[in-house]
């Protein structure tokens, strides 16, 4: 459903992202985590068609991100970790203009936009300005214009950033249905907590590399570890990195 094929992106001579080769297949989560400044957020803002890479595809459900961009997107459900809401636009106005930027009927929508704002105790505050939303409720938002059109891809960023234990709970149950369901999820995080309990596959990205993919047991395994959690994989295969 995600393939990424010598995904590069440069500035100067710093290589933000360097030829990354990955695919993510229907139903899977895959978490993608690595020290700040490894190229987590401009792989992902390049998947999203925000950044164009230096060279490389997007691959998106067959579909080329450079060449069909509006197709490619319309497949994709994007969450970035700073999620730009119009905060003179009340929550429901927001959801609004949303469907109508993807066509949904208005049948559609008023079930579909019920449905996101109880699952994310939205409802009371529908028709509240976003600016009076708490940073929590603003991300939750984000994440229900983000599933109004059932993308078959979601691509998020820090999920979790905002939210209290309950929104969090929501957001891991969530992921889970969707990719019960079919949906592909590609999610960056610095939560290495979030990414073992809920991927079923987890990428490691160090100076814009792709160190290493795998289950955890994989990693374990590239990183010559015994029963270890996710914490000690991670510092051992990035400080290995920065060390050659």
């Amino acid at each position: 459903m995600i393939r990424l094929k010598g995904l590069s992106k440069h500035y100067g001579n710093i290589k933000a992202v360097n030829r990354l080769n990955l695919s993510v297949s229907p139903g899977e989560i895959f978490g993608f985590i690595g020290p700040n400044g490894a190229g987590k957020t401009t792989t992902i803002r390049m998947m999203g068609g925000l950044l164009a890479p230096t060279e490389g595809s997007v691959i998106i459900g067959g579909v080329d991100m450079a060449r069909r961009p509006e197709k490619a997107k319309k497949k994709i459900g994007l969450i970035p970790d700073q999620p730009f809401l119009y905060e003179k636009l009340t929550g429901m106005e927001f959801l609004q203009f949303t469907a109508d930027l993807y066509g949904i009927k208005q049948d559609a929508f008023a079930e579909k936009a019920g449905k996101f704002l109880n699952m994310f105790s939205l409802f009371g505050r529908a028709h509240e300005l976003i600016e009076s939303y708490s940073h929590g409720m603003k991300q939750r938002l984000a994440i229900s214009a983000a599933l109004l059109h059932d993308p078959p891809v979601v691509i998020v960023d820090e999920p979790m950033v905002g939210l209290d234990p309950r929104g969090m709970k929501m957001v891991k149950d969530l992921f889970r249905t969707l990719a019960a369901q079919g949906t592909t999820i590609f999610m960056s995080t610095h939560t290495l907590k979030l990414a073992e309990d809920v991927c079923d596959r987890i990428g490691i990205i160090n100076k814009g590399l792709l160190v290493a993919t795998g289950t955890l047991t994989d990693l374990k395994h590239a990183a010559d570890m015994g029963e270890v959690d996710l914490e000690q994989v991670f510092f051992q295969l990035t400080e290995e990195e920065s060390a050659s």
